[in-house]
């Protein structure tokens, strides 16, 4: 069973920390959909909204390597995938830091580490499904994991705060899209989830998904 893994209370002191010592900094904004540019010697933390991390295979399929959310660090210093792109997948506010800032402060130091590992954990979850042959289980395990990581408290539920492709869900769990359409049907028939009117998902209370 997948357990937390996000901290509200880390998040917000990692938010105020960035406040503090980089008030005069603008925040750069980007669409949704827009690709993220990254060089070698910067990092980008989420302010607001939510990054999809990602790579292309020689045979031009994608796949989601992760979802960097609010306070999560991302970029190219912290990976060795190459290619390496990072898409908002809402519209996202991040601020920019150089890597020399980041070891020059001990303080952002630990608070970056802290986030970073957040993001270690979603990875590990992400590659613990590969583990499973069935694809409807695959699809059920990363479902309960956005549950966790972008979830928010609605009336019937637990509403995912970005609106997914299927495509999307397709990548994070090796499938096709086709198959994802009919999994998420066959979830909603048998009142697993909701697709409310904004095409967002919402796991209701009651499921047992």
């Amino acid at each position: 069973m997948l357990q937390p893994i996000t901290s509200t209370v880390a998040q917000t002191d990692l938010r105020q920390l960035l406040e503090q010592q980089y008030r005069g900094r603008n925040l750069s904004a980007f669409r949704a959909g827009q690709v993220i540019p990254m060089t070698s010697n910067e990092v980008w933390v989420v302010y607001r909204g939510v990054v999809q991390l990602g790579t292309l295979y020689p045979s031009g399929d994608e796949a989601l390597l992760g979802l960097a959310c609010p306070s999560m660090p991302f970029g190219l210093p912290l990976t060795l995938i190459h290619p390496y792109q990072a898409t908002a997948l809402s519209d996202v506010d991040l601020l920019c830091l150089k890597m020399q800032e980041i070891e020059q402060s001990a303080t952002l130091s630990c608070e970056i580490f802290r986030h970073l590992s957040a993001r270690l954990r979603q990875t590990e979850a992400m590659l613990a499904m590969v583990g499973y042959r069935r694809v409807e289980d695959r699809l059920r395990q990363l479902l309960h994991l956005l549950q966790m990581e972008i979830g928010q408290p609605v009336p019937d539920g637990v509403r995912l705060s970005v609106r997914l492709t299927h495509q999307h869900l397709a990548s994070a769990i090796g499938t096709t899209r086709v198959t994802v359409t009919r999994l998420l049907g066959q979830f909603r028939e048998e009142g697993h989830l909701i697709i409310d009117s904004q095409r967002h998902i919402v796991l209701p209370n009651r499921s047992s998904l």
